[in-house]
C-alpha cells in the first residue's frame, strides 16, 4: 500500500538518482495524502529545482516555510535558488535566515561564503568558509573555497596548507 512516507522515500531515491522529473509526481501524490507535511513540500521543491523548474521550486520551498517557519533547509534552498538566479540580496537573506535556525549546516556556510566572495567581501567569505570547514573538516568544497579565498587575500601560507589538505581529501565528483 502506498503511503505518503513510501512515496516520499521513492521520490528521494529518484531525485538522488538524478531523475527529478520522475520524482515530482510521487511527491505530488504524497502531498494529496498529507498536504500539511513540510518535508514533502521541501522534497518536492528540491526535485523541481533539480529539474530546472525554479518558479515551482520557489513556491514549494515557500509552502514548506509557511507550514514550518523554522525549517532551515527550506531557507537554505531558497538562498541557493536566488543565488543561481543572481538575486544576491535575497540569497543572502535566506542563507542568513537558514543559519539563524541551524548554524551547523556546513553547506549553507559555504554557500554564504561563495556569495560573499562573488560580492568581493573576501574577509567575510573566509570567515564563512572557516565555519564550514570547522563543522566538517572533510568538506571538499569548503576546503577548496577556503584555499582560493586565502589566495585572493594574499595569505599564501594558509592557501598552501589548504591546498595540501585538499590533496588528501577524496574529490566528491570522482
Amino acid at each position: 500500500m502506498e503511503t505518503a512516507a513510501t512515496l516520499n522515500d521513492s521520490g528521494i531515491m529518484l531525485t538522488e538518482a538524478n531523475r527529478p522529473f520522475d520524482a515530482i509526481p510521487l511527491f505530488r501524490k504524497a502531498l494529496i495524502m498529507d498536504p500539511g507535511n513540510p518535508l514533502l513540500w521541501l522534497n518536492l521543491g528540491i526535485a523541481q529545482h533539480r529539474n530546472g523548474e525554479y518558479e515551482f521550486a520557489e513556491e514549494s520551498f515557500e509552502r514548506c516555510r509557511t507550514i514550518d517557519s523554522d525549517n532551515a533547509e527550506a531557507w537554505g534552498a531558497l538562498g541557493l535558488l536566488h543565488y543561481e538566479r543572481e538575486h544576491y540580496e535575497e540569497a543572502e537573506f535566506f542563507y542568513r535566515g537558514s543559519l539563524e535556525r541551524d548554524d551547523s549546516a556546513s553547506r549553507c556556510w559555504n554557500n554564504l561564503g561563495v556569495l560573499c566572495f562573488v560580492k568581493g567581501d573576501y574577509v567575510q567569505a573566509r570567515t564563512c568558509f572557516e565555519y564550514a570547514v570547522s563543522i566538517d573538516p572533510l568538506y571538499w568544497d569548503g576546503v577548496f573555497n577556503l584555499r582560493d579565498c586565502c589566495t585572493e587575500l594574499g595569505d599564501a601560507r594558509a592557501a598552501e596548507e589548504f591546498d595540501r589538505r585538499l590533496k588528501e581529501l577524496p574529490h566528491p565528483r570522482r
